[in-house]
């Protein structure tokens, strides 16, 4: 599954068939291709090793293009890209949608994280913390 430190991508109907097989959660990346911060994003936190290993071993990653008419299906229904990125409500850009391995979504995360604050969110997401613990405690705790 990719380079040790380099994150593997997968499109969206690639990624969810993958997280049902395997039971991994699922974090998608809304982007836009004139988005700044999208592509700090990619060039800092993704690109992070800690990041990227952390990412493919669990959770499947998906990248979704805010404003792109490629058609997908989510839960029996056809969306285009932009249509799918509307429904989980995302106005802003970065925007992290996390979803358990079935589909069902858990949060959409707003805006620029760097490599240190998105490793938190992530082990926050996969070891489920956010069933029993505000995210500011679970920072707080960690600190």
């Amino acid at each position: 599954a990719g380079e040790k430190g380099q994150l593997k991508w997968m499109s969206f109907n690639e990624g969810v068939a993958e997280a049902k097989k395997t039971g991994r959660k699922v974090m998608i990346d809304v982007y836009t291709d004139w988005c700044g911060w999208c592509k700090k994003m990619d060039k800092d936190t993704y690109a992070d090793a800690g990041v990227a290993d952390y990412l493919n071993k669990k959770y499947v990653a998906i990248k979704l293009n805010a404003e792109s008419s490629t058609k997908l299906k989510y839960r029996g229904q056809s969306y285009t890209e932009q249509e799918l990125s509307a429904a989980f409500g995302v106005t802003g850009y970065p925007s992290i949608i996390f979803m358990q391995s079935d589909g069902e979504p858990i949060t959409v995360y707003p805006g620029y994280a760097d490599a240190d604050k998105f490793k938190t969110v992530l082990s926050y997401i996969a070891e489920d913390h956010y069933k029993t613990t505000k995210f500011q405690d679970y920072v707080g705790a960690k600190q």
